[in-house]
Formats: C-alpha cells, sequence, structure tokens
C-alpha cells in the first residue's frame, strides 16, 4: 500500500478512536495511534523544552507536539518535543514539519510501548536525516543522545550515541541540559 494510502487509512481511524488517542504516527506500513500521555510524561517534556527555550538564537524554537513528515521515505512521527527553524513554524500551512526544517526530536518512553522509541525511532530519524535525537526514558532514570545521521551496514543510523542517567549534565548538539529536576515514573502499588 502506497504512503498516501496508509495515511489517509490512519486519518480516518483517528476519527472513530476514543478521546484518549491523540493522533497517530506511520512508518512503512504501520500505524501506530498514539494514546494521550501521563502527566508525568509531559512534566518531563515541558521541562526540556523549558531548558531548551533558554539557549535557542531567534531563529529557533522549542515546541512540545508537531509532526514530522517524510512522505517519501513513508514516515510520519509525532514528537514530544523538537527544535525546528522558526521560518517553518511560520509558515501558513497545515502540513507537518519536514525533518530538514527540525535540528532535534525529544521522545519521553512512555511506560508501556519503549521499543518504539528505542528501536523504530531510533531508526526513523535517523533515516529522516534529523541530526540529533533525544531519548527521555524515566523507566531508567536515563537519557540517550543520538547525533551523526549516515548510512549503515544494516541501513540509516545514528553513528554516535552518548547514555547518561538522571542527574548528569547532558550535551546534544550545541545545547546542554541539566536533569536533576527530572523525575522516574511514579511506582504504582
Amino acid at each position: 500500500m502506497d504512503y498516501e494510502r496508509i495515511r489517509a487509512v490512519a486519518e480516518d481511524l483517528a476519527k472513530h478512536t476514543p478521546d484518549t488517542v491523540r493522533g497517530f504516527e506511520i512508518s512503512g506500513d504501520e500505524i501506530v495511534m498514539m494514546m494521550s500521555p501521563s502527566r508525568p510524561h509531559e512534566r518531563t517534556a515541558l521541562r526540556i523544552r523549558q531548558q531548551l527555550d533558554q539557549q535557542l538564537p531567534p531563529e529557533l524554537v522549542a515546541h512540545t507536539g508537531g509532526e514530522v513528515e517524510d512522505a517519501a521515505l513513508g514516515k510520519l512521527r509525532r514528537p514530544d518535543v523538537i527544535v525546528v527553524s522558526n521560518a517553518a513554524f511560520d509558515e501558513d500551512t497545515m502540513d507537518p514539519f519536514h525533518p530538514d526544517d527540525v535540528a532535534l526530536v525529544v521522545e519521553v518512553v512512555s511506560p508501556s510501548n519503549h521499543t518504539n522509541d528505542y528501536v523504530e525511532k531510533v531508526h526513523d530519524y535517523s533515516a529522516m536525516g534529523i541530526e540529533h535525537y533525544l531519548l527521555v526514558d524515566p523507566r531508567k532514570s536515563a537519557l540517550v543522545a543520538f547525533s551523526d545521521p549516515g548510512p549503515g551496514p544494516e541501513g540509516p543510523r545514528y553513528r554516535a550515541q552518548h547514555d547518561y542517567a538522571f542527574g548528569d549534565p547532558v550535551s546534544i548538539g550545541p545545547w546542554s541540559l541539566t536533569t536533576t529536576d527530572l523525575r522516574p515514573y511514579p511506582t504504582t502499588a
């Protein structure tokens, strides 16, 4: 099935989902329905965005939300935080952001679907050519900074990876983040 048809099916499905579904992602021939994130998940994304806001030059903006699409690759993703050019943000269009306009994507790992962030999104964001991908995992109190997308023996990949723990200072691209305010997910009884 071609990408335009898959996208049309996803849009139709989204019209019939419960309120707890906030949208969808597409990777190849797979449609992933996205549930509304939890409060701890959103808090983590907010803290990262707030720090980026303080460091960005006027030509860039940090945003919690937004879609990134590369139709030629058959990929549509909804990162938790993006850093995108102000010019692209100001375009008069309903289209998702193009990967060329995105300097950084941040994903906060959900408690239930971590493989998507660690495997599929690493592949998709590197294939899209997005220079920096920060993976924040409150399940493990860990972060992974990916950079330098390029070809690998098994297809596109990030050629640089740096692992951090909550509490460590994190460097990703030209940005530095403190992680002392990040919290692991609360334990449930």
